[in-house]
């Protein structure tokens, strides 16, 4: 049934897309023929206006000229029975070619004095005498029981009669007849054609098109692994195709992440969850404050880094996701450095650990300032976590074609079987207490600033952390590098 259905949507969409065209095409032929049709007929009316005042005008001339006596008709009549063997087309139907050019003369009193032409001449002049015929104006005339119009001219002559010439329109209609039907044959011919032809294109792309609503229309909400066909062609639809294949792989990855995450979620708050019931409990039946107040505060801190850890998982998996929102201000990466001196060297002092701090001055970046806080908050949190006591750490700010910030230690470095992990969550040593968030999101929040993470162990010992982010703008000259050392 649904492919039924899509075999008559794709019929549907192809012959809406065929009949647009071709009716469009069709119209914009019509309206070209219809000039290049009235172009041609008014050429062909100019050229025979032409002719008929080249030849009235000689036929005026030759009977001004010719004297009044008996022989006036017949050198006039000669005259113009040579001006009708000269008509401009040449090629005749059957009949006398005579038919179609007339030669009258109106006297004076409007009496018939000069005919010259098939049939009676009265007729004819009957016909002039009830149009208006102008000095200098050619107009179509037609006379009783001839279908065919004639185009007539008129000039004056100095004994006060006019003369008439007129010319049969049968070879100009002819001519735009047989011009209409090849036209209309030939215009049958394109426009048929030019349907099948965008009938068969617009199909393909539709039968394709198709394909791909079918195959994501298979694709359940369990089963993200199935992706749309593709082509080697590079045009739109392939583009969809691989627009939707992308969006496939995100929305898999996201997924993915997700169950990652509430697997993960619902099996590491569990242990605490239960930390903080049994504290609480046992705060209930506390025989002194003291006691008391103990369960309480330490199910807070339990719970505090509860908290915490459900933030940084939650972010991680935004960030892996590229779903995480920032806040972008300018941010003094030495400033927060410094910020972050400031607040770990309690700390850093408890353990007797040695702090080396190197900076080239300033370095602007565009950049959420809480999580870049956040971020070298648990680059210091790692090394207080795990150096031994008395070790140093060396942190060096500079500026190439992005910020550069680098951790180094002295201390026994990344295991070997976790060193090609580091930066995915749940990653942590044999030893370690933690969860496994703290570098995967440092790296998470450099990328989603459009940085990255490098971690590698020393050749002399230790470990080194490196950050790339972008800068904020072009620094066109660096600082003398001042060096600060802190104990």
């Amino acid at each position: 049934m649904s492919s039924e259905t899509s075999r008559r949507v794709a019929w549907s969409a192809a012959w809406r897309i065929s009949l647009w065209g071709t009716l469009a095409f069709a119209i914009g032929t019509l309206t070209v023929f219809t000039f290049i049709h009235r172009f041609i007929a008014n050429d062909i009316q100019r050229r025979n206006d032409a002719w008929l005042w080249g030849e009235v005008s000689l036929l005026g001339d030759v009977a001004e000229r010719t004297p009044k006596d008996a022989l006036y008709s017949q050198v006039v009549g000669e005259i113009a029975e040579l001006v009708r063997e000269e008509v401009p087309n040449k090629k005749r139907s059957l009949g006398n070619a005579n038919d179609h050019v007339f030669f009258l003369q109106e006297g004076e009193n409007r009496s018939l004095k000069l005919w010259i032409g098939a049939g009676p001449g009265e007729t004819t002049l009957k016909a002039i005498q009830r149009s208006r015929i102008l000095p200098d104006q050619p107009i179509d005339l037609t006379v009783e029981d001839i279908p065919i119009p004639f185009r007539v001219v008129s000039i004056r002559v100095e004994d006060g009669s006019r003369i008439y010439l007129g010319l049969s329109e049968e070879d100009q209609l002819r001519i735009l007849s047989s011009m209409r039907l090849y036209f209309v044959l030939l215009w049958l011919v394109i426009v048929l054609f030019g349907f099948a032809l965008m009938f068969s294109i617009s199909r393909g792309l539709l039968r394709h098109v198709q394909t791909i609503t079918d195959a994501a229309s298979r694709i359940g909400r369990s089963d993200l692994t199935t992706r749309v066909p593709t082509t080697g062609r590079t045009d739109e639809v392939a583009h969809l195709a691989l627009t939707l294949n992308n969006m496939l792989d995100r929305i898999e990855s996201s997924m993915h992440q997700l169950h990652t995450i509430t697997d993960s979620l619902a099996h590491d708050i569990r242990s605490p969850i239960t930390a903080v019931r049994g504290k609480l409990e046992a705060s209930l039946t506390a025989r002194s404050i003291e006691e008391q107040a103990d369960s309480i505060v330490s199910s807070i801190d339990v719970l505090d880094r509860l908290s915490q850890f459900l933030t940084d998982s939650l972010d991680v998996a935004e960030a892996k996701a590229d779903a995480l929102r920032l806040a972008r201000s300018e941010v003094d990466l030495r400033e927060a450095m410094v910020a972050m001196i400031d607040l770990y060297q309690p700390s850093l002092a408890e353990k007797d650990l040695t702090l080396n701090f190197h900076s080239t001055g300033p370095v602007k970046i565009n950049a959420d300032a809480s999580l870049i806080h956040r971020m070298i908050s648990n680059l210091f949190d790692n090394e207080v976590t795990h150096l031994p006591i008395g070790r140093s750490v060396t942190v060096d700010l500079r500026v190439e074609d992005s910020a550069i910030v680098s951790f180094e230690d002295d201390g026994p470095g990344f295991a070997p079987e976790i060193i090609e992990h580091l930066f995915e969550s749940r990653t942590k040593g044999r030893d370690s207490s933690g969860h496994g968030l703290g570098l995967a999101f440092v790296d998470a929040v450099a990328r989603a600033h459009g940085g990255s993470v490098a971690a590698s162990n020393r050749p002399t010992g230790g470990a080194r952390i490196t950050i790339s982010l972008p800068l904020a703008f072009d620094i066109s000259g660096l600082a003398a590098r001042a060096e600060i050392t802190e104990r």
